[in-house]
This record gives structure tokens, sequence and C-alpha cells, in this order.
């Protein structure tokens, strides 16, 4: 056991050494919930963030997309015929994914919410849980916020900046 410990210290090492000869690991360093060794894995997986035009290809990518359709998308009408259903249901995330995007953003999730009580996105996750919302689906909304901020990071190469998240949500509940 000691062994397999000390083996996967020194591949996050490695890993982590290899991930500070890019310049954007220090500024993706700077996003709530990753740390060094969680972008050091992000980097070779995602590589370029110019693949996604939209932070929806992005979040499906990730396994965090929700799936809007299903089998009973159809309905039979008065008439007999057949017609579109009018209420569309969610049905849960995508299961076409890359598991360890998905388990990276999870697990800057869960550590916003279990330690950065300061940060704009733990506010936010409290007035989702306070409204209602099931702890593990807000879990999921937080996790979809850092993904999306970490496109927007890497894209336009800046540093993360809570004061910019706060306005927006001030913007959001006006």
């Amino acid at each position: 056991y000691d062994l397999l410990l000390e083996l996967k210290q020194e591949a996050e090492q490695e890993l982590v050494t290899e991930s500070r000869k890019h310049r954007i690991a220090k500024v993706l360093a700077t996003a709530p919930g990753l740390g060094p060794i969680r972008v050091a894995r992000l980097l070779p997986i995602v590589v370029t963030p110019h693949r996604f035009r939209t932070r929806s290809q992005f979040w499906a990518y990730c396994g965090l997309g929700i799936v809007m359709r299903s089998s009973s998308d159809w309905v039979r009408s008065p008439n007999g015929g057949w017609m579109r259903a009018q209420i569309q249901q969610t049905r849960g995330l995508s299961r076409n994914h890359n598991s360890s995007l998905k388990n990276i953003f999870k697990g800057a999730a869960m550590t916003v919410v279990m330690k950065l009580h300061s940060d704009p996105l733990y506010e936010h996750y409290v007035q989702l849980t306070s409204a209602g919302t099931k702890p593990n689906l807000a879990q999921v909304t937080i996790a979809r916020q850092v993904a999306a901020i970490v496109l927007r990071m890497w894209k336009d190469e800046q540093e993360y900046n809570p004061e910019k998240l706060k306005q927006r949500v001030a913007l959001a509940v006006c």
C-alpha cells in the first residue's frame, strides 16, 4: 500500500511539473476549486478551449449537459394522430461524456461547497439549497458554473476574478 501511495504522489508531482510548462496552467489554477493537480489533469484532456464554441458544448463534453429528449416526446392527440408533447422534461445528465472531466469539475464543486465559503459560488450554492434545490443538484449547478468559468478564463487567458461573478449574480437577481 505504501508503494502505491508513493507511486501516486510521484506521478502527481510529474504531472504538475509537466503542466507548469504551459503558461495557462497558472491562470487556470486560480479558478475556484481547481488546484495544480486538477489543472494538470484538465490540460491534456481539453488541449484547447477553442474546440468548444459555447459553454453548453463544453458542458456536454464534460458530462454536465442536461438531456431534454426521451422516447415519450410524442403523444396521441384527441383526433387519434400523433403530436409533440407540450411539456419537455429533463432526463438527467448526458451519458456520452469524458468521465475524467466530469470528476474534475464535480470535485471542484465539492471543494467550493466544503472549503471556499467566501467565494460567490458558495453563496449561490446556499441560495439554491435554501430555495429547496436538493444539495446534489445544487452541486451539479456549481460544477457547471466552474466549468463555464474555466472555459472563459482559458479563452480570455485571464485569472479568476470573484468580483466579476458577484456583479453577474447581482444583475441576475435584479
